[in-house]
């Protein structure tokens, strides 16, 4: 259930976006102890983005989760992304924001019903 969607204003290619979408699947669940058959990774690129007025390379991304979620594990999931995105897309941390939800169990939908 933990779901990561991430905006940027980078146009991605095929290749580097599989990446990512492997690197912050396997991230997203082991810092937040979640199988990796529940994490759902969004990449969303070529997005108009400016941030501090200049349309550098930046990202955006919300990360939503039922439980697991807490001030340790998200500075360890904002530092771990913010690195993929560092390495993957160039794109510095400071150019990067993360919001994070702890969502109730039914305000999360699956398989036709929410958990």
């Amino acid at each position: 259930m933990p779901t990561l969607n991430l905006f940027t204003n980078i146009p991605v290619d095929a290749v580097t976006c599989s990446d990512i979408l492997k690197d912050a699947t396997k991230a997203v669940a082991k810092i937040i102890g979640k199988p990796e058959s529940y994490v759902m990774i969004l990449l969303n690129s070529g997005v108009p983005i400016a941030f501090a007025g200049t349309e550098e390379p930046a990202a955006y991304g919300e990360l939503i989760s039922i439980g697991g979620l807490g001030p340790g594990v998200n500075g360890k999931l904002s530092e771990t992304i913010s690195e993929i995105l560092q390495i993957k897309l160039s794109i510095d941390s400071s150019r990067f924001y993360i919001k994070f939800y702890d969502s109730p169990r039914p305000f999360f939908g699956f398989n036709g019903s929410t958990f």
